[in-house]
């Protein structure tokens, strides 16, 4: 969810908890659940509001890091008998226990995303909703909304269908140990298969002109009570995956956009200065964007197990500003309603665990395609909706930036007055001698200030570290 990640291994060191601490005071995070809220997911766990229609016995499988247990997503993948494939993708049923108005519907409207920090996360809704009634744990039959995606042999589109039904994961899958029986021939045909139709859908978004970011992990690990910080770069299964939730995101826009009624997540082309702006990052990272090259081209040919690309990859989140979410009733679609990075119309539905919006965006998918008007619970939300995800999105970008800040200050607080190799990867336009420096290694992004000369934009710079305070998240390098 976060658009940089950033998690921390091993036994962190106080300082670097207590900042984290005061950070969540600070940002008033809303940590643990009131009373009634809690005795109404209590109550909502053990009494479910179950579908009729059974789909328990297709044998799902979900993908996801090794410590997650708030499950959005099960998938089960097949063969079609005209060349074509089938995508059955079941999502978290999260209105099967929310009711409108409740306690803890006023909650998730208060929170509007799960949180993530580097030593944990601060969720949506209850653990015993998201980590368990609600979630697809493997064993369990769980409400979901089932979704049917039918594609030809070139991976597009034919038919849609999504409906509740009760479905049961068969296995809690994780991204190196896809990759690893994908890569080695032992994976099973379902899941085999996500290779294929992933590496067909990113050819269609290629010819589309989309793009997707995969931007690498930081990771700060703690050895003998030394700390490094490097990237971890996404593997193959991650993009993958990931073409399966933007499938469905694409088939729901259209979906809603069909039957009048919606909310699309939307994203405008990035104006032409901040596109040159991430050019000069490119050149001072070292990354070849030759002028005739387009800007999907050259993130596609970006490596990002290169520490370089790796920067660069992050450098290039700054052109998703400006993404929000779009409502349009009673026919009346706007226009555009395109999300840039997709190059087409796209909504969120896929992580109602962790984000409001979706939960909303599946009601109107379900109502779509069985013709009924959606519930007036939804349609009384929508208005609101864009203004409720984009106060929860500032905090949550709060969060994720000041938290990188905390995690490199810790990192680096005992080694103030040292010297290191930097790249400079922008300046600003009005104060040409403060900007922002690359370290290689440790893998550090920082704010550079105080010479008197001209920062030179793209150009290696030997810098010295002045300041790095975890308490104030601050790291301030000056020209060496």
């Amino acid at each position: 969810m976060p658009r940089r990640h950033i998690h921390v291994t091993g036994a962190a060191e106080a300082p670097l908890r207590a900042a984290l601490r005061a950070l969540r005071t600070e940002l008033a995070i809303p940590e643990d659940f009131p009373a009634a809220v809690l005795a109404e997911a209590e109550a909502a766990a053990k009494a479910p509001r179950l579908p009729s229609y059974d789909a328990t016995d297709l044998p799902f499988f979900t993908i996801d890091p090794p410590a997650s247990t708030d499950l959005d997503q099960a998938m089960h993948l097949a063969r079609r008998a005209d060349g074509g494939y089938r995508v059955h993708y079941a999502i978290a049923d999260v209105a099967a226990f929310v009711t409108p108005g409740g306690a803890l519907d006023a909650e998730a409207h208060r929170r509007v995303l799960t949180l993530y920090f580097p030593d944990g996360r601060v969720p949506l809704h209850p653990a015993v909703l998201s980590e368990g009634a609600a979630s697809l744990l493997p064993g369990e039959p769980r409400p979901a909304l089932l979704w049917r995606i039918d594609l030809d042999a070139e991976g597009r589109r034919v038919a849609t269908d999504v409906r509740r039904a009760l479905v049961r994961s068969r296995a809690r899958l994780d991204y190196a140990g896809v990759q690893r029986e994908i890569d080695d021939g032992t994976a099973e045909e379902p899941l085999a298969l996500l290779r294929d139709i992933g590496r067909l859908r990113e050819a269609l978004e290629t010819e589309r002109g989309g793009i997707s970011l995969n931007v690498p992990e930081q990771e700060i690990v703690e050895t003998d009570h030394t700390y490094s910080l490097a990237y971890r770069a996404p593997l193959p299964a991650d993009a993958w995956n990931a073409q399966i939730s933007l499938l469905t995101g694409m088939a729901a826009a259209d979906l809603m956009t069909a039957a009048g009624t919606g909310i699309l997540r939307t994203l405008p082309t990035a104006p032409d200065g901040a596109v040159a702006r991430l050019r000069r990052s490119a050149h001072a990272l070292g990354v070849d964007w030759p002028h005739h090259v387009s800007y999907a081209d050259v993130v596609r040919s970006a490596d990002p197990t290169n520490p370089r690309h790796a920067a660069f990859l992050q450098e290039c989140t700054t052109l998703l500003r400006g993404a929000g979410y779009t409502v349009f009733t009673d026919g009346h679609v706007p226009t555009p309603a395109v999300h840039a990075a997709v190059a087409d119309e796209y909504t969120h539905c896929t992580a109602p665990l962790r984000r409001l919006v979706d939960r909303y965006a599946g009601e109107l998918c379900v109502a779509a395609v069985a013709g009924d008007e959606p519930p007036e619970w939804v349609r009384a939300a929508l208005p609101a909706l864009p203004d409720e995800m984009a106060t929860g999105a500032r905090r949550a970008n709060t969060v994720e930036r000041e938290s990188v800040d905390i995690v490199e200050a810790a990192l680096l607080r005992e080694r103030v007055g040292e010297i290191f190799d930097a790249y400079v990867i922008d300046v600003k336009d009005h104060e040409p001698s403060v900007g922002t420096v690359h370290l290689e290694d440790p893998a550090v992004v920082a704010r550079i200030e105080g010479g008197a000369a001209k920062l030179p934009l793209g150009e290696w710079l030997r810098v010295r570290l002045s300041e790095a305070d975890p308490g104030s998240a601050k790291v301030l390098f000056a020209p060496a």
